[in-house]
């Protein structure tokens, strides 16, 4: 079985007001992409416990970040045609819905939930092998396309029997 894309967004936090800050993914081939996104002028929302876990600053966001079209064009692109996996799809969808809005594009792809491409055996040990994968990578800060490589590789092990 070919490793499907997922992908993977940072946020400026939770809820009502949040925003796509950072998009990035893992395709199926392993390669990775990732753009942080500057901020609307009405995109405001800012937690700074979400800031905490992803380590990326307002100020960074403005130093950097990328128009929100830019960012929509280069996921359509790059993603066209594909089903596009994410374990958050309760929040990214939103976030992804948010950026596509104010860029005035329609989703070039399908994003689904990681979860269905679990058994109930899988979900079951699915949380304790990304955070195995994830101490294997040593990745301590949540940042969008590593994010997503670690879920990839997660899959691909809980696939093959690992357990955590």
């Amino acid at each position: 079985m070919q490793a499907p894309a997922i992908l993977d967004i940072e946020a400026s936090g939770f809820g009502r007001g949040s925003y796509p800050i950072e998009v990035g993914f893992c395709a199926s081939n392993g390669s990775l992409f990732c753009g942080l996104i500057a901020p609307e002028p009405d995109w405001l929302h800012w937690d700074p416990a979400a800031e905490s876990l992803h380590g990326i600053t307002r100020d960074l966001l403005r130093r950097h970040g990328r128009p929100a079209r830019w960012m929509a064009e280069q996921l359509n692109a790059r993603l066209r045609g594909e089903t596009v996996y994410c374990d958050g799809w309760g929040q990214d969808y939103p976030w992804l819905s948010r950026l596509y809005d104010v860029a005035g594009l329609r989703l070039a792809f399908r994003l689904d939930d990681l979860r269905k491409l679990l058994t109930e055996d899988e979900a079951l040990r699915w949380r304790g092998v990304v955070d195995m994968v994830r101490q294997r990578q040593r990745l301590n800060r949540h940042r969008a396309s590593s994010d997503a490589r670690v879920l990839q590789l997660a899959l691909a092990e809980v696939k093959a029997g690992v357990a955590a």
